[in-house]
């Protein structure tokens, strides 16, 4: 297909399915975050139609704040074993019992900022480049 053909967002997903490529070809341990949002879904199938007919060469990474709906986290489930990919989860909440976050309190509270220790160690024990 010609280049001159395609449309902007054809032109869009080429790249983005090239880039993908140029990752799994240049790093040695590369995963794609997934939180379950419509980005890292559309990310996670251009990474499906990069790779096919094989398998995505990547793992998922979740950092579950453990305030998700049961939904999104059977959507994840499924999802990850349906395209046969390994699926890492890290908890926040194995953060704060561990000691390595603490959780706020009172009004406004939110784990948003526990989940960078959390992303941290999961990439230091599961040496993710």
């Amino acid at each position: 297909m010609s280049t001159d053909s395609l449309t902007h967002l054809d032109e869009l997903e080429a790249e983005a399915i090239f880039i993908l490529r140029e990752v799994f070809a240049k790093f040695k341990n590369p995963i794609i975050m997934f939180s379950g949002g419509k980005d890292s879904i559309t990310l996670t199938h251009l990474a499906k139609k990069a790779f096919h007919p094989g398998k995505i060469p990547f793992s998922l990474l979740h950092v579950d704040t453990g305030h998700n709906f049961p939904e999104a986290i059977q959507f994840r489930d499924e999802l990850t074993q349906k395209l046969g990919v390994k699926l890492i989860v890290a908890k926040v909440q194995d953060s704060i019992d561990s000691g390595r976050v603490e959780e706020e309190t009172g009004v406004g509270a939110t784990r948003n900022f526990l989940q960078i220790r959390t992303l941290l160690d999961a990439i230091d024990t599961h040496e993710i480049d």
